[in-house]
Formats: structure tokens, sequence, C-alpha cells
């Protein structure tokens, strides 16, 4: 029973693991394309002017965190498999930071209606057009908000539950052998002799040779 429901956790845990993975994937593959984009337009622009590496923040804030949310996906993965308490609690750790953080720029863009001003100038204009893109299609993304914070919040409890329940039935004695050792009640136990003895040979001996001589004072006496 308890192997069943460990697979059944870890089966889930995996299926919703992997609602990150499809936004990762779906983040870096936006992120090229914003890349491509701006290499095409300073191709095509007849302007000398140049921007530096800081000026693609936009760009790569958000194919980093693609590139992070497949790899904490990676983490989530091999948590489930292995079941292992010290991946399962970076995993819970982790996912309940990118939580709190997700939950804190939603609540800044909510209540603040200056938020723009405290992210710096893209002059790409890649931002521009994603923040119109979104607008435009807002109510799809509010689902899909949603459902990313769902699937993150149910990971932190599966892998908590997968955690507790490998720690309750992890075997607790420190042995190489392939079978646990059999318990004995700690009342009314009794041992059971040894079908075979052991003692001392000089003992043994010893006790043969006064045998022998006590035989012959008997028959000399006779």
């Amino acid at each position: 029973m308890a192997s069943v429901a460990k697979t059944l956790l870890r089966s889930i845990l995996k299926m919703l693991n992997s609602v990150m993975a499809i936004v990762g994937i779906a983040m870096i593959l936006y992120g090229l394309w914003m890349v491509r984009v701006w290499q095409r337009d300073m191709e095509e622009s007849s302007s000398s002017d140049t921007y530096d590496s800081s000026a693609l923040w936009f760009i790569y804030t958000f194919l980093s965190i693609g590139i992070a949310l497949c790899l904490i996906t990676c983490l989530g993965h091999i948590s489930a498999d292995s079941s292992n308490g010290f991946c399962l609690s970076c995993y819970t750790v982790i996912i309940s930071m990118i939580l709190l953080v997700e939950l804190a720029v939603g609540a800044d863009i909510l209540l603040n209606s200056d938020w723009e001003k405290d992210l710096p100038e893209d002059p790409t204009g890649r931002f521009h057009d994603f923040k119109e893109f979104v607008k435009s299609n807002f109510d799809v993304f509010k689902w899909i908000g949603l459902l990313i914070v769902l699937a993150q919040g149910s990971s932190i409890l599966l892998a908590m539950a997968l955690r507790a329940t490998g720690l309750n039935y992890e075997p607790n004695y420190d042995s190489d052998d392939e079978y646990p050792p059999g318990r004995l009640p700690l009342i009314n136990h009794h041992l059971q002799p040894s079908p075979y003895g052991v003692g001392d040979p000089g003992l043994a001996s010893k006790n043969d040779a006064w045998k022998t001589s006590e035989e012959n004072s008997t028959e000399l006496s006779r």
C-alpha cells in the first residue's frame, strides 16, 4: 500500500512539475525569437547607434527565467524519481521562493500604478510589445498565471507529502543484509537453546582424564 501511494504521488508531482517545463520552454523560444528580431532590426537599421549588453535586459531576463524554470523542472523530476529527502527539501524551498516572488510582483503590479518607472529603459522596444500582447490577451494570460500558481502550490504540498511518506516507511536499522533482522517481543522472551554446544577443548580433555582416573581407581578397589 505504501509503494502504491508513493508511486501515485510521484506521478502527480511529475505531471504538475511539467507545467513549469512547458512555461520555461515557451519563454526560451519567445526569448530567442526576440533576439532574432532585434538582430534583424539592427542589420536593417541605417543608423550607427549600437546598444550595449545592458540595453537587452528584458530579453536576457526572459531567457534566464525560462532556463531557470527548466532546470527546476529537472530537479523536480529527479526528486520525484529518487524520493530523496534532501532533494525534495531543496525543491520545496526553491518553489516556495519562486511563488513568493511571483505573488510579490503581482501585488506590486496591481497596487502600484507606476510600477513601470521602477524598470530600466528598454531601447529595443521588446518590453512594450510584450506588454501590449499581454493586454490584448489578458483573459488567456490570467488563466495561465492562475494555472502556474496552482501547479506550484500543489507541487510544494506533494513534495512535502512524498518526503513524509519516505521518512515514515524508511527502515530504521543499519545493516548491509538484504533482509531485515527478525524482531522479538519485549516481554515473554524465551531464548531457544542452541542445538550445538561450544566449550573449551582443554576443559573437555581434563574432564575425560578425570573420568578415566576415577574408573581406574574403582577397578583397583575391587
